[in-house]
């Protein structure tokens, strides 16, 4: 990583504070971005949400999923919690706390979209940052690289399916068109643009010519992402300065399921004495959210100034720094972790 991915921390903070003080100032401006729709997907969120994507994604090698069956545990683990635990805790955690617990704090013709944006901001697991994570806590390249890819290929034809029936859980109504378009536009194209960018590459030049387009993509993508922070915080800034307590109450939720999640598959990745190179990028993937794809599907399902894209946007505003501490935590844990790990090993020995 070089000196600017290090802090990036820092940098998503700085974007933050500017695209909020810049969408108190200028309420006009953004409201104007968020306007410029084409069948209710907002142009300037979709061109940036590509920048930010596609290059990430053409690190993935689709091709990775045969070593699927090296790490059966890891990935089992990493699926169920991602599939099986994470959208259904948060959909729960959104009822406790929004429903139950603070009701009276939030507006409530709004509740029901805030509910919409966290089980959005759930439903998919990361694929851009898991990178970062995975490099941090010195995870198994290998793995990640094979969980990202079944993951991508997974939220092909699980996310919506998923989402639709959380929401009709929760009794919102789903706009399935909308949310079928999104799929497209925000999975499908990204995934089957970079895989056909990828092979080009490969052919054309081999593993050299693809490094140095990642080298050069880099920046782009990292850019776009800052960018995108920018344009989403400034579209919310109005309400993230009115409504600080609203915004309180949606980061509850999200911090406790975040916390919980990669709690859930360390343990269960030590109790199956799983590597612990391994078992930290399955805690951190397990844990963290695409909220690129989050973002992207609020705004486009429920509008740029909806509950929905106000929670999701939450999202993001704690996803580096708590992340951070579960990959800290991860780090100082490992001897704790591999002694628990060889006990499991040699039991089922």
């Amino acid at each position: 990583m070089g000196r600017f991915e290090r802090h990036l921390s820092l940098w998503v903070a700085l974007c933050i504070v500017a695209g909020t003080a810049a969408g108190h100032l200028m309420p006009g401006a953004f409201r104007a971005l968020g306007h410029l729709e084409v069948a209710s997907v907002n142009l300037p969120v979709a061109l940036l949400i590509w920048a930010m994507i596609i290059p990430m994604l053409l690190k993935v090698d689709f091709g990775a999923m045969a070593q699927v069956g090296r790490h059966w545990r890891g990935i089992g683990v990493t699926l169920f919690v991602n599939w099986a635990v994470k959208p259904f805790s948060m959909a729960f955690l959104g009822w406790l706390f929004l429903k139950q617990i603070f009701p009276q704090w939030l507006p409530a013709d709004q509740i029901d979209s805030y509910m919409a944006g966290l089980i959005l901001l759930a439903a998919a697991p990361c694929t851009a940052m898991v990178f970062v994570w995975s490099n941090l806590c010195r995870g198994d390249a290998n793995f990640t690289l094979s969980q990202v890819a079944l993951n991508d290929a997974l939220m092909v034809v699980v996310f919506a399916p998923l989402v639709a029936l959380l929401l009709g859980l929760s009794s919102i109504s789903i706009p399935w068109a909308t949310l079928s378009l999104s799929v497209a536009l925000y999975i499908v194209v990204p995934v089957v643009v970079a895989v056909l960018c990828r092979r080009w590459l490969l052919q054309t030049g081999g593993n050299a010519r693809l490094d140095a387009a990642l080298r050069r993509l880099s920046p782009v993508s990292t850019s776009a992402l800052l960018a995108t922070l920018v344009l989403l915080f400034g579209f919310q800034g109005e309400q993230i300065l009115a409504q600080p307590v609203v915004i309180a109450i949606l980061a509850v939720p999200i911090l406790v399921q975040v916390y919980f999640n990669s709690a859930l598959a360390y343990l269960l990745n030590r109790r199956l004495g799983v590597a612990h190179s391994v078992a930290g990028p399955s805690a951190l993937i397990g844990a963290s959210n695409f909220f690129e794809l989050a973002v992207a599907t609020a705004v486009s399902v429920f509008g740029v100034h909806s509950g929905a894209a106000l929670a999701t946007v939450v999202g993001v505003l704690i996803e580096v720094p708590v992340m951070l501490t579960v990959v800290r935590m991860v780090n100082c844990s490992s001897g704790w972790y591999e002694a628990g790990s060889r006990k499991a090993t040699r039991a089922s020995a």
